[in-house]
């Protein structure tokens, strides 16, 4: 957990407002992501921890702007280094963002590689696609295979000849090839072992280290996520619902939801009894009123049947809980 400027020149990385992702199904609206706004500093990991279904994945996609044709609601603002990119139509933003400045390892990534083409010129085509650099791309390959531990006689197989760590490994390849200033990961360690997961863990804290490539990590995986992140965005029912820095996250969460979610987590050098949260988490389809955690927390109390804004908590962190309305903090 390190510490790390939150911007050059007081402008941040990536600025998130009002960020919104509706989707169309037989059922009704999904309200996948409703209403999120975050910041990330230059040379900063933002770690978004949350259950499955809560929406993380979408918020990664709606930054990213990959989406279905059943969007019912796009709607708020991206800023990448001062810039709204919610104003390029889709053909700009293809050619000057995506894979360009952002990239994403999505999930199940080592699956999704194609099993024909050697991954060698997979991992060189983004430079090519969007630089026409032919000769350069292969190149370009080579140097990030070595800078996530893949022997470059590697660029000559295919998928389905290397181990699911290596898959990994060359899928974060792919998304640093073109040297983006943000790379969002979805679950980058889920179904490997857990010593390939501490070595996933390790090439990313090098490459962040020597490269000031600034990461978002979607993850339910809390132990992993603890050795990447400068700050903490706890994510429930398609809402931020706390923002933190990782020391007092891991140590002290403020929302109700994020303490139980910590004291469900076994620890080594402590012995304690482990908690557990009772019932589900909502559809996002039908959402409940006021605090979407209200049916589930041991804390609620009458104002929790109003939505909480999120409160300034200063440096840099923020929760959604009326608990911390003034003259009612903790």
């Amino acid at each position: 957990m390190n510490a790390s400027p939150p911007s050059i020149n007081g402008t941040p990385l990536l600025r998130v407002e009002n960020l919104y992702l509706y989707f169309r199904s037989t059922k009704g609206i999904v309200q996948a992501v409703d209403d999120v706004s975050f910041d990330l500093g230059r040379n900063e990991a933002l770690v978004i921890l949350g259950e499955s279904g809560c929406g993380k994945t979408t918020l990664a996609k709606a930054i990213l702007r990959l989406l279905p044709r059943n969007v019912h609601k796009y709607a708020g603002a991206v800023y990448l280094n001062g810039k709204n990119l919610m104003t390029l139509n889709d053909e700009d933003f293809r050619r000057e963002v995506r894979w360009v400045k952002m990239s994403m390892v999505p999930q199940a990534a080592m699956n999704s590689l194609n099993p024909v083409i050697r991954v060698g010129d997979q991992v060189a085509e983004p430079t090519e696609a969007h630089f026409g650099l032919k000769k350069e791309s292969l190149n370009q390959a080579r140097d990030v295979f070595r800078r996530v531990g893949v022997p470059v006689d590697f660029m000559s197989r295919y998928a389905f000849e290397l181990s699911g760590g290596m898959r990994q490994r060359v899928a974060i390849a792919m998304s640093l090839v073109t040297s983006p200033d943000l790379v969002l990961l979805d679950e980058p360690t889920s179904a490997l072992d857990v010593l390939t997961q501490a070595n996933i863990m390790n090439v990313l804290k090098r490459i962040k280290q020597e490269t000031e490539t600034s990461f978002i990590l979607i993850t339910h995986d809390i132990a992993t996520s603890s050795e990447l992140a400068d700050r903490v965005a706890g994510m429930y029912a398609g809402q931020i619902i706390e923002l933190n820095d990782a020391e007092h996250f891991f140590s002290t969460p403020l929302h109700p939801y994020s303490q139980k979610l910590m004291a469900s987590v076994p620890t080594l050098r402590q012995t304690k009894k482990l908690e557990f949260i009772s019932g589900q988490p909502p559809s996002l389809i039908n959402l409940p009123q006021g605090c979407r955690f209200a049916p589930r927390c041991p804390a609620r109390f009458e104002k929790c049947a109003q939505d909480p804004p999120l409160f300034d908590m200063g440096e840099r962190r923020q929760v959604k809980c009326w608990l911390y309305e003034r003259g009612k903090e903790k």
